[in-house]
């Protein structure tokens, strides 16, 4: 789409009428008005939910569907209080896939979370902007917010008993689960699976991996000799710990191992390797599953 030159509003006094989409598109929402909706983005406009409004990862092309869609959303989850989040990247001028356009970071809560978003928008031919794409994210479930920053745990369960288990001994207890089940099984330790036991695990979720590779990272660490990540690194950081600034563009695989297994000890992850996964089967009585695992060994790994 060439909209180079179409109106465009500085990014010093963009801030007017980036608040007049938002005010827009939250009126819309709350009064359930589909025209206006529809009116806010462009015909072949994109949104891209991650969560936040429809519990789903989803993504819907062109203003009629995205407005029917967002509609249907927000009747559950109640979006409200849109803004440009101060605490982020200013509005920019900047070009994405091919296209100039106001690129804007939002906030926003629902009646269950705290959300985020990117707003990209482009002049619509007769002196507004409307919405090219737009992005709604998750970033925190209310009441249930990660355990970081301000609420990091003390440690006084550990720190003053000096007679007692140390973390060392609590974390091989916990990790061992000879007294418990876990809450959440997640099968695989590769990075997705490493970030989303990351996650639960500071949501106080209490979370097993399971792996049949003998070591942490071998699911990179065992592919062809050459191998780099394919994409760039600052696309591919897990959550909490960024990788260090000093890490190559294109990151080794070796590399990328040996930080897996780096990153499951400081997030105190709870790792079984060398464990398969045989089955898993619901008892709907029980509302519970039953997951046999078996140990890997080198002639069946």
């Amino acid at each position: 789409m060439a909209n180079d030159d179409m109106r465009q509003p500085s990014e010093t006094e963009a801030g007017p009428e980036i608040n007049t989409w938002l005010d827009g598109f939250e009126a819309a929402l709350t009064h359930r008005d589909a025209s206006s909706l529809g009116a806010l983005f462009q015909a072949d406009g994109i949104w891209r939910d991650v969560v936040a409004l429809s519990w789903h990862l989803r993504t819907t092309v062109e203003a009629h569907a995205i407005a029917s869609a967002l509609l249907d959303a927000a009747a559950t989850t109640r979006p409200r209080d849109f803004r440009i989040d101060e605490t982020r990247t200013p509005p920019r001028w900047v070009t994405r896939a091919g296209t100039h356009t106001l690129e804007v970071i939002i906030a926003f809560e629902t009646e269950a979370g705290r959300c985020s978003g990117v707003l990209r928008l482009v002049p619509d031919g007769s002196g507004g902007l409307v919405a090219w794409t737009l992005i709604t994210n998750l970033e925190a479930l209310k009441g249930f917010e990660e355990r970081i920053g301000e609420r990091r745990p003390s440690g006084e369960n550990y720190s003053r008993s000096f007679g007692g288990d140390n973390w060392l001994d609590m974390r091989e207890r916990v990790s061992g689960y000879a007294d418990r089940d876990p809450t959440a099984l997640v099968v695989g330790g590769g990075q997705a699976g490493l970030a989303i036991a990351a996650r639960l695990g500071q949501l106080d979720i209490d979370t097993l991996i399971v792996d049949r590779h003998e070591r942490i990272g071998d699911n990179w660490r065992k592919r062809y000799h050459s191998l780099t990540l394919h994409n760039e690194v600052y696309a591919n950081h897990l959550p909490y710990m960024a990788f260090p600034t000093t890490w190559p563009t294109y990151v080794p695989k070796d590399k990328i191992a040996n930080w897996f297994e780096s990153y499951a000890d400081a997030l105190e992850l709870n790792f079984w390797t060398g464990t398969e996964l045989i089955r898993g089967r619901y008892d709907d009585a029980a509302r519970s599953w039953t997951v046999p695992c078996a140990e890997v060994t080198a002639a069946s790994g």
